[in-house]
């Protein structure tokens, strides 16, 4: 069966639609979790009730978040066999090892502990409890860190062999994929992403207290840990975010110049931090990108290459070449990506055959054009540029209410500590509309990470049109709709849940 076109875009749609639902229930986990092993360590140290039944509370929401985000985050993985089968054969001996290791090892910690956690108050000691707590807040981020150590491998693939008798990338050094700097980079800036979504989350509904004057000193105690927690986490966040756009600088220039929606390359690059897409512009033409910018001057290459003065290649030098800074043209890769197809094909027929000296003749051409062996399966150069303006928005609206968040936990620690946070009700208005923000930057985040890298499934190596499996397009779709149908359900659910314990209040702990 031919992979056509249209199932290729079902499968995409399906497994995009599983991982956008997913992440709206992640995140709030990864967060949450420390949020709440501080509060109880405030108890713990203090004796103070208060902080007990703030602890519990807080640990009711997160019990709901947990269990849906568990469902979600299971029918991913089995994605992964059912739609992407190829993508499985030809590297799940890579991609696979981290998944292993997250459900034998962290996720088996997390869930053991949680039980403790949410049932033992009055069955352990306080100091049990206590390390019960942090061990799921550990263990939830462990999972993060092997399931975006093997995301990053697909940003930048390290550590494996290609194996021409099997076909298959066969690991080399786990080290290597452990060590991964894309993926190191990627773990830190999701996982603090995570914590700021969680410090809204908390801000938002304790300032819905405050605007309904139920639960005060609850409310404006939580206000304090949430506001330190994700001020703390924002700064991190901006230097995670600095070492992640150094990352896709060296290892996917598209996905870079896309974000930024720069086509021709310069040296001392700016960002654009306002601007406005021309959607007429194609590639090679001499158009202005953009119809409106606020730009701001070498910040570009700085960002990306740590140099005022680094040329950042665009679009255009990407795909037409640019022999001054030695930048292969996407259609020369295309032609040693089919040379190293035709003599793996070769080497395959000649061992068959038992033709041992052709047999080794093809298997060096095939070892000299390997590097661009996942070129020859598009089919035409432009193939490998991403949806270009899903990815400028994406990632400026992402980068955009990342610096929002900074100023308002600025805002709500500083009026907290003040004493005043109770009396600033534009202040609380804002924090409680901010919520929804935190899940727009957190889809938008990954809608850069993913759509920017576009075509690939593996940079560079793999097209996602090769990943899919042999199945009929009738039973993506099918599937798919039954998927939007469930996940609808599951977050309908939790809302639903959340709110009638929110509005339950502090008081019901």
């Amino acid at each position: 069966m031919e992979h056509t076109d249209l199932l290729i875009d079902w499968s995409r749609a399906q497994f995009a639609l599983t991982a956008l639902y997913h992440w709206l229930f992640v995140p709030l986990t990864l967060g949450l979790t420390f949020i709440v092993a501080i509060m109880e360590t405030i108890y713990v140290k203090t004796g103070d009730e208060q902080w007990k039944t703030i602890t519990k509370y807080w640990m009711g929401l997160l019990a709901i978040n947990f269990a849906i985000g568990l469902a979600t985050g299971i029918i991913m993985e089995f994605e992964f066999g059912t739609n992407w089968s190829n993508y499985s054969w030809i590297v799940g001996d890579i991609f696979g090892a981290p998944l292993a290791i997250e459900g034998l090892m962290a996720f088996f910690m997390e869930s053991t502990f949680f039980a403790v956690m949410f049932f033992g108050w009055n069955k352990v000691s306080k100091k049990m409890h206590l390390l019960s707590t942090w061990l799921v807040a550990i263990g939830s981020n462990l999972s993060a860190l092997w399931i975006l150590l093997a995301n990053g491998w697909m940003q930048h693939p390290v550590g494996m062999n290609f194996n021409p008798d099997t076909a298959r990338n066969e690991m080399e050094n786990f080290w290597k994929v452990l060590f991964n700097p894309n993926g190191v980079s990627k773990f830190l800036h999701t996982v603090s992403s995570g914590y700021v979504l969680a410090s809204l989350f908390v801000i938002g509904i304790s300032a819905w207290y405050l605007l309904k004057k139920r639960d005060i000193e609850f409310a404006k105690k939580s206000i304090i840990v949430a506001s330190t927690f994700g001020l703390i986490s924002s700064i991190y966040l901006i230097t995670t975010g600095d070492e992640s756009a150094h990352q896709v600088a060296l290892n996917q220039p598209m996905k870079l110049a896309s974000m930024e929606g720069l086509y021709e390359g310069e040296n001392r690059a700016g960002i654009v931090a306002i601007g406005l897409l021309d959607g007429s512009k194609e590639i090679g033409d001499k158009k202005e990108p953009f119809l409106a910018k606020f730009e701001i001057p070498n910040a570009l290459s700085l960002l990306g290459y740590h140099k005022l003065d680094a040329f950042v290649p665009g679009i255009d030098d990407l795909v037409n070449g640019n022999k001054e800074h030695n930048i292969i043209s996407i259609y020369q890769k295309m032609q040693m990506g089919k040379i190293a197809l035709k003599a793996l094909s070769e080497y395959k027929k000649y061992k068959e055959a038992n033709d041992t000296i052709h047999m080794q003749k093809a298997l060096k051409i095939f070892e000299a054009h390997e590097k661009y062996m996942g070129y020859g399966y598009l089919k035409k150069p432009t193939d490998a540029v991403p949806n270009i303006e899903l990815s400028f928005y994406s990632f400026h609206t992402m980068v955009g209410l990342g610096f929002w968040f900074l100023l308002l936990f600025i805002f709500t620690l500083y009026f907290s500590i003040r004493g005043k946070i109770e009396d600033k009700k534009y202040i609380q208005y804002l924090a409680l509309f901010t919520i929804p923000l935190g899940y727009v930057a957190q889809e938008t985040g990954w809608i850069t990470a993913e759509v920017g890298r576009q075509p690939w499934a593996i940079q560079d190596m793999l097209p996602v049109g090769m990943a899919t499996s042999n199945i009929a397009t009738t039973s993506v779709v099918i599937t798919f709709w039954l998927f939007a149908t469930l996940f609808t359900g599951l977050l309908i659910a939790e809302v639903k849940i959340m709110l009638k314990q929110i509005k339950i209040g502090f008081e019901g702990y």
